[in-house]
């Protein structure tokens, strides 16, 4: 029991201490950051869409 006590005490260290390093982004960076994330559902939901197509579309078609 001790050695796990000692384990989540050491993890919890270990994140609070990357918390204290972390800094709020600016609007730009923030903006920035949903733009890449959105293109990148974007590029995954169109990608996903054509595949969904070529498979229930396609075999009708021969």
């Amino acid at each position: 029991m001790n050695k796990l006590h000692s384990n989540i005490n050491q993890t919890l260290k270990t994140y609070l201490r990357v918390l204290k390093l972390t800094k709020k982004p600016s609007r730009e960076e923030f903006l920035m950051i949903s733009k890449v994330a959105g293109l990148g559902i974007l590029a995954i939901g169109l990608a996903g869409f054509i595949i969904f197509v070529l498979l229930v579309e396609m075999p009708q078609w021969v």
